[in-house]
């Protein structure tokens, strides 16, 4: 639990000062796409593996 701190930590400390906000947004957009794409990735990955699918 401590290191998702640790991330929160960093991630709010990145977009702080940040005066464009037009360019916050679309970075803070661009890190939840970035984050769905990679659980989507992994579990499509687990999903194929569980499933004896030949790779």
């Amino acid at each position: 639990m401590g290191t998702l701190l640790h991330f929160k930590d960093l991630y709010t400390e990145a977009f702080r000062g940040c005066k464009p906000v037009v360019a916050v947004f679309l970075l803070k957009a661009y890190a939840v796409f970035a984050l769905t794409m990679l659980f989507i990735t992994f579990y499509a990955f687990a999903v194929r593996i569980l499933s004896g699918f030949e790779f």
